[in-house]
């Protein structure tokens, strides 16, 4: 630390030290007005929607069958398109999701490797040679997509459409008016996937120790494409990334399975006369008021299913209001359990399905999961609106639905004693995936983004509180999406887009659409905003667009309209860029304040004086015979006295530079504060608010929090005045790595020794042995030819 003394005019200049001047002005908190699109009627610069906001409508009346021994759905209804924007519509869009499984689709046809280097390192342990060459089998001789056998409007009139891979455009017989609703009946077919071969979202899982199946269907039925007023038709194809945008509409849906099969759903049972038993319609009504789960089909009796096969069917009828998609799961082998939820606008079932190979880890923790997701999802966005929540153990690893959700985890059978057990990873991560997945039916299922254009919109929202939840369960949960400490891995890596990239060219999807939008905003709640100032944000954010569809420009002027701070530094840097945070303490200089008084500031320049090291000479003449010390008469005034002497003309100076200071000059001197000026790099080119825990000679520690402004003059390097009431010892900026510093080595001053491990291993020399094919002794049919 370079100690200087100033003096007390200059001083008072410093109290506003200015930033460095910068080579070249880099403006970090330009507005986006830039880039954001322009407000309008319909979407206001607040980030409300406007007062001509509008949004279509699509309800579906559906019939479907599941074969079993075919795996095939089979089905039929009609849809109602209401068109409620103030466009004429001479055409419809509608999504054939399935149709990624065609052969031909480009979904298999762009599918690659990771990397070549990464095929030749794989190994057949690994599975991803194996892996791969089963997809690309498989995909090219399994009979995928839609088979659409009619399409037919009111009238029972063939209507005309092309199919265009994933998408189907509808030819209208007469355009449609706005405020004009127009129904059409359809028919179709398709066979569903084995989910652990070629699935995405959904599919079959095939239980060889039983010879049962699961089936977790979504995607099953051509559903209407969005159209709205920042995109038109949102008709881009899917690729198997780019997840779903829909729209909201009433469901009236009757599914036909095997009679000994148990259905989970999105919606409401409205015939459990027809379907359950008595028993278990008296173990629903039980868990309604229950405060624990009631099994509503117990294990003993899944078991005693799975042996069964009926010839016969059951129809299972359910009704939904205002959901923009419908899925759901039926298998002989589901164990069912329930319990009731209600509080505030909340009276929601939350019910959990899954196999015996689930257990004992689903009994246990997923409909504890589902209460607790809901419980906490409502304090930061709203009342959960739907009866219904479910969670689902097949194939789907975590996947969601409104109402229901596809989760994976399950335990593993010990191969000694055979029982199934689980591990701690396994455990934290089945409660993980069911909060996110379940979290899904805030966002997006009624907060409608835009998915196939905005992951992040869902993903990173939904993970951030997905982050909040997972705390709230227990303490030291094992979290990682959302600490800012766990994303500086992929901040520092050269293989980032921006988040505000398109679904499909996003590069990392789990940390670029989930992990790094979710700590951005812990980041925002927790060092920038305050928690306060956030979550009433939030909340209102999630309170103007709950059922409709926001874009990413209303999500940030909402944040900054109600948190009332100019946020576009933040959005750009984090959502813009590929920046990191790395801030670099360079260095600190003391400045004492000059009080004038020579007893004082002589005795400080004498301090400083015995303070520098002797030099080498002088340790090396150390007790030299000196002349003066021969000849004592040589020695005067000047030998007993030196330059930090303080003289009756030092006293008289001071006594007249006194009189003349104002009274607030007396009040600064007599404080005796320390000044310091302390230079910061931003070198990895996000700014960022400062967080600086300043270390006193007295062993006590305080933080100073600092705005991101502080870089508004330069963005490279800055120069922060500190103020303190005693001698300061060091520094740190970030000290709770809060701020996803890339880089914490540079972080304090004086520097800190960074720990590490070394590891002992034995290397394998012989690669590099040059003369290892003379040294080695020749075979014996080598030496005969020798010889």
């Amino acid at each position: 630390m370079i100690i200087k003394h100033l003096s007390l005019a200059l001083a008072a200049c410093l109290a506003g030290a200015a930033a460095s001047a910068a080579p070249a002005f880099d403006d970090k908190f330009r507005q986006l007005d830039e880039l954001l699109p322009t407000p309008g009627i319909t979407r206001t610069a607040s980030g409300a929607p406007g007062h001509a906001y509008w949004q279509q409508r699509a309800d579906y009346k559906l019939r479907a069958t599941l074969d079993e021994a075919r795996r095939r759905i089979d089905g039929s209804g009609t849809v109602t398109y209401h068109n409620n924007s103030p466009d004429t519509l001479s055409y419809l869009w509608v999504q054939l999701d399935q149709n990624m499984f065609r052969a031909d689709s480009d979904n298999r046809a762009i599918a690659t490797v990771p990397s070549r280097e990464a095929w030749a390192k794989a190994t057949e342990a690994d599975g991803m040679r194996f892996e791969a060459m089963r997809f690309i089998v498989d995909s090219r001789t399994f009979d995928g997509g839609f088979n659409i056998t009619a399409l037919t409007d009111g009238g029972g009139q063939p209507l005309r459409y092309t199919i265009n891979k994933t998408m189907m455009r509808i030819d209208l017989p007469q355009p449609m008016k706005p405020g004009s609703r127009f129904s059409f009946q359809m028919a179709w077919n398709f066979n569903i996937p084995e989910m652990n071969v070629l699935g995405r979202r959904s599919g079959y899982e095939k239980f060889e120790e039983d010879k049962n199946d699961l089936f977790e269907v979504a995607q099953w039925y051509p559903r209407m494409a969005a159209y709205y007023d920042a995109a038109g038709w949102q008709n881009k194809q899917y690729l198997g990334d780019g997840e779903f945008t829909l729209e909201f509409g009433d469901y009236d849906i009757e599914l036909t399975v095997p009679a000994d099969h148990i259905v989970a759903s999105t919606g409401e049972l409205q015939n459990p006369g027809a379907v359950l038993t008595a028993t278990q319609r008296e173990r629903l009504q039980q868990a309604r008021g229950s405060a624990k789960p009631v099994l509503i089909v117990t294990q003993k009796e899944a078991e005693a299913a799975e042996k069964s096969r009926s010839s016969a069917s059951k129809a299972w009828h359910y009704k939904a209001k205002n959901v923009r998609d419908f899925a759901f799961a039926s298998s002989r082998k589901f164990i069912w359990d329930a319990q009731g939820y209600k509080k505030g606008d909340t009276d929601v079932m939350a019910m959990s399905y899954y196999p015996k190979e689930g257990n004992p880890l689903w009994e246990r923790y997923s409909t504890q999961a589902i209460v607790h997701t809901i419980e906490q999802y409502n304090k930061y966005a709203f009342d959960y609106p739907y009866p219904i929540a479910i969670s689902v153990n097949g194939p789907v690893g975590g996947m969601e639905y409104p109402m229901i959700s596809f989760n994976g985890p399950r335990p593993t059978k010990d191969k000694k004693t055979g029982e199934l057990t689980y591990s701690r990873r396994t455990k934290y991560g089945l409660i993980g995936v069911i909060i996110h997945e379940v979290g899904h039916n805030y966002f997006p299922m009624i907060v409608n983004s835009d998915e196939r254009q905005w992951t992040w919109m869902d993903e990173g929202l939904n993970s951030f509180l997905e982050y909040l939840s997972e705390r709230a369960w227990e303490d030291n949960f094992p979290d990682t999406r959302g600490d800012p400490r766990a994303i500086v891995d992929y901040m520092r890596s050269k293989n980032q887009v921006p988040v505000m990239t398109n679904s499909e060219s996003v590069l990392q999807r789990g940390n670029n659409a989930y992990a790094k939008p979710a700590t951005s905003l812990i980041v925002l709640r927790e060092t920038v905003l305050g928690r306060e100032l956030f979550d009433f944000a939030f909340r209102e954010y999630a309170q103007r667009w709950k059922f409709k569809r926001p874009t990413p420009a209303d999500f940030f002027r909402t944040m900054e309209d109600a948190s009332g701070t100019d946020l576009d530094w933040f959005w750009r840097g984090w959502f813009y860029t590929t920046d990191a945070v790395d801030v670099s303490v360079d260095g600190i200089t003391e400045y004492g304040v000059s009080s004038k008084n020579p007893e004082i500031e002589k005795a400080w320049k004498k301090s400083q004086k015995e303070a520098e090291p002797v030099s080498v000479t002088s340790q090396r003449d150390k007790g030299t015979a000196r002349r003066v010390d021969a000849h004592p008469e040589l020695k005067d005034f000047y030998n007993e006295h030196d330059d930090f002497t303080v003289t009756n003309k030092d006293r008289n100076k001071y006594q007249e530079a006194v009189e003349g200071l104002e009274d607030w000059e007396k009040a600064l001197l007599a404080k005796g504060k320390h000044l310091y000026l302390v230079d910061f790099s931003n070198i990895g080119g996000l700014v960022t608010p400062l967080v600086l825990e300043i270390e006193l000679k007295s062993g006590k520690k305080t933080i100073e929090r600092i705005p991101a402004e502080i870089w508004r003059y330069s963005s490279k390097k800055i120069t922060k005045l500190i103020v303190t009431d005693e001698p300061m010892v060091g520094l740190t900026q970030d000290p709770y790595w809060e701020t996803a510093d890339t880089d914490v080595s540079n972080n304090a001053w004086p520097r800190k020794i960074t720990p590490s491990r070394l590891e002992l291993f034995k290397t394998d020399r012989s690669k590099d042995d040059l003369m290892k094919d003379f040294n080695t002794p020749l075979k014996s049919k080598d030496s005969k030819a020798a010889q």
